[in-house]
């Protein structure tokens, strides 16, 4: 695994770099030299600007007797391979036994009800209290008419769920396959996405392996609510953007001037005043973005950071590119098509996901605005359509933050890194004989969401290694992934009288696997380290790493609802508030 190290991070060998001025340092960095803080880069310019992927290692194939040819082959199909494997293991472990527990659980009661009628009414009609009983039992039914009921999500997540039950019926596998398949690909995603932001196919590997062996990840793979389709449309729109970066900044490489000793020279003009051209994979991150405010409204607080980290990203590259006033260059150049590209996007999307609600007449409040409220007020030139859509919105935001009814399995933001109170989904106790139990002390049967305990927690570290990366090396990769995170966790600290669960946390799990990949790699040592440090350091990453799967095995009863005896369910109840 090579070391994670900063594009912009270098050695102060030398006092002057070609196309600088010799100048101190300011004492502030000076003073943080002790800690760290790099001084200014050094080199190629281009290499700094986009840093190459390091060439595919042989030695492992040849370990196996593997010739030359074939380990070359071998080790470059493993940029696809590894992460097409790992990615594969992750989907055998979502879809075992998919539709069990075969129950309706947790919130199952919402979502996928709506899914079958946004298919059968492009809106979502209104269930018999006994609909849940009726659609599990012997002879399944499905009771529902079309009177509109009033749901408080937009339609996007439900639509995916939909797909499932069209393909498969109204069962608990079919309303649970789209969300265990983008679980699934979740896990591709960060293997590739690890492999572009640390440059190394193994750290890639490794994010993904982790995140298919976190608890909670898993358990939401495997249940049809939304906040996982939430998730899925983050890591895409994260992965588009790393896309764009690199492209960009490839860009700019291509226009600097070269000296006469091959290296590229920083140029005000190229730095300054380049035009980027298209940009269509930050229209892909845009789409993505919409698409994740269009299942539940927290993917708006990504939107608002990722717009906010991809502008930042243009004004280093113009900075190093050579700009003497990079951020006024980002506002001429940069500013307003970013805006396009991203937040109009997103907001197109988020409309034409209500295009069901919009094509009828029978959705709630699809009528709203010709209502004796709704011709009263100072907008009654807008479009019928757009204020009642509008009124809706605003409904369904006083519904949030008016949400206050306790709940058992609530919990405060505070205990969600370290799993202080998961949620159980689905709980029995059968006694011996039944339901699979055999054991005379009777079973318990349970689905909680909860996280791998000590990749959580070992997490908790990884995220302070990350804040140290990104504040003493100037690590933009650190600073991208606590971007990601932060996005996900501290705004539900705005809400702390609302009624929120610790599985909202699904959305910025990938990131901790991220975050948890880099620390790994620091542990095992950087290339240039002794043999001893880096055996050493490789020792102490395995048996991390094999200690956070064993954790994931001896929780996998837990998180699938299988029978075990209630002792073992007892001994697996680590803290006072899990039960």
């Amino acid at each position: 695994m090579g070391r994670v190290t900063s594009d912009t991070t270098a050695t102060e060998a030398g006092a002057h770099r070609a196309g600088y001025p010799d100048r101190q340092p300011p004492a502030w960095q000076r003073r943080l030299r002790r800690f760290g803080y790099p001084a200014r880069p050094q080199g190629d310019l281009r290499a700094r600007l986009v840093p190459a992927f390091p060439e595919p290692g042989t030695r492992l194939w040849a370990v196996f007797g593997v010739g030359p040819a074939a380990a070359g082959r071998l080790a470059r199909w493993a940029a696809w391979g590894g992460p097409i494997l790992v990615a594969l293991v992750a989907g055998v472990l979502r879809f075992w036994h998919l539709g069990s527990p075969h129950d309706v659980i947790f919130d199952e009661t919402y979502y996928p009800k709506d899914a079958w009628s946004l298919l059968q009414y492009g809106y979502e009609g209104t269930w018999d209290k006994n609909a849940n009983a009726a659609l599990v039992g012997p002879h399944p039914k499905i009771l529902l008419s079309p009177q509109a009921s009033y749901v408080v999500h937009p339609p996007m997540g439900k639509w995916l769920i939909a797909l499932g039950e069209w393909a498969f019926g109204m069962n608990p596998f079919g309303w649970r396959f789209t969300v265990a398949l983008l679980g699934t690909l979740s896990v591709l995603l960060i293997c590739r996405i690890g492999r572009r932001l640390l440059r190394s196919t193994a750290l890639g590997c490794l994010a993904g392996a982790l995140l298919a062996v976190d608890g909670l990840h898993f358990v939401m793979s495997r249940t049809a609510l939304l906040d996982l389709i939430v998730m899925f449309w983050v890591v895409a729109a994260f992965g588009c953007l790393l896309v764009d970066r690199d492209r960009t900044r490839a860009r700019l490489a291509a226009a600097l001037p070269v000296g006469s000793d091959g290296l590229a020279r920083p140029d005000e003009t190229v730095g300054g005043r380049l035009r980027l051209g298209r940009r269509p994979w930050r229209i892909a991150a845009g789409l993505c973005l919409g698409l994740a405010s269009a299942t539940k409204w927290n993917g708006l607080y990504y939107l608002a950071a990722f717009a906010l980290m991809a502008v930042l990203w243009d004004v280093a590259a113009r900075r190093t590119a050579g700009a003497r006033r990079p951020f006024r260059a980002v506002l001429r150049r940069d500013v307003l098509p970013a805006f396009g590209a991203t937040v109009v996007v997103a907001l197109a999307t988020y409309l034409a996901s209500w295009s069901g609600w919009l094509a009828g007449r029978s959705g709630y409040y699809r009528d709203w605005a010709t209502t004796r409220e709704g011709r009263t007020g100072s907008w009654t030139w807008l479009p019928d359509w757009l204020r009642s859509l509008w009124h809706y919105q605003t409904e369904v935001y006083a519904f949030h933050t008016g949400l206050t009814t306790p709940h058992t399995y609530q919990s405060n933001p505070w205990s969600w890194l370290v799993l202080g109170r998961p949620v159980s989904y689905f709980y029995k106790d059968p006694t011996v004989g039944h339901q699979g139990c055999t054991a005379a002390e009777g079973c318990a049967r349970e689905v909680l969401a909860l996280g791998t305990p000590l990749l959580w927690w070992a997490a908790c570290f990884a995220l302070l290694y990350a804040l140290y990366r990104w504040l003493f090396k100037r690590d933009w990769r650190a600073g991208a992934v606590l971007c990601a995170v932060a996005a996900g966790y501290l705004p539900w600290f705005l809400y702390q009288e609302r009624t929120i669960f610790l599985f909202y946390a699904v959305v910025f799990v990938p990131f901790l696997c991220l975050a948890l990949a880099m620390m790994i790699d620091s542990i095992i040592g950087p290339a240039n380290a002794t043999e001893r440090r880096r055996t050493i350091g490789a020792v102490g990453a395995g048996v991390l790493v094999l200690l956070i799967v064993w954790n994931f095995i001896y929780f996998y009863p837990l998180y699938t609802g299988m029978p075990i005896p209630k002792s073992a369910w007892h001994n697996r109840m680590w803290l006072d508030s899990w039960v």
